[in-house]
C-alpha cells in the first residue's frame, strides 16, 4: 500500500492525495512537478531511481487506508 506522502520533500509544498502534481520513486520518494522536472531533472535525489505520476487513491478506499499525514523534508534543500 502506497504511502501517499502529504508533500513535496524538496520545497514542503502540500500535496494532497488526489494530487495531479505528486510524483513518487519506488522506495515512495514524494516529490511536487515543478521541483521534480525543473530541479531533479525527474530524477529521486535519494535514490536515483525515475519518478512518475502518483495514483490517485479512490475516496472510497481513503476511509480504510488513509493517505499519510507524516511530512517529510530533505535534509539540504535549496527555496
Amino acid at each position: 500500500m502506497l504511502e501517499l506522502r502529504p508533500n513535496c520533500e524538496y520545497c514542503d509544498r502540500d500535496l494532497p492525495h488526489d494530487s495531479m502534481e505528486a510524483l513518487i520513486c519506488s522506495f515512495e520518494c514524494t516529490f511536487c512537478k515543478t521541483c521534480a522536472e525543473n530541479i531533479l531533472h525527474n530524477v529521486c535525489p535519494n535514490c536515483g531511481g525515475n519518478l512518475v505520476q502518483r495514483p490517485i487513491r479512490p475516496a472510497t478506499a481513503l476511509a480504510k487506508n488513509p493517505a499519510s499525514t507524516n511530512r517529510v523534508v530533505r535534509k539540504g534543500r535549496r527555496n
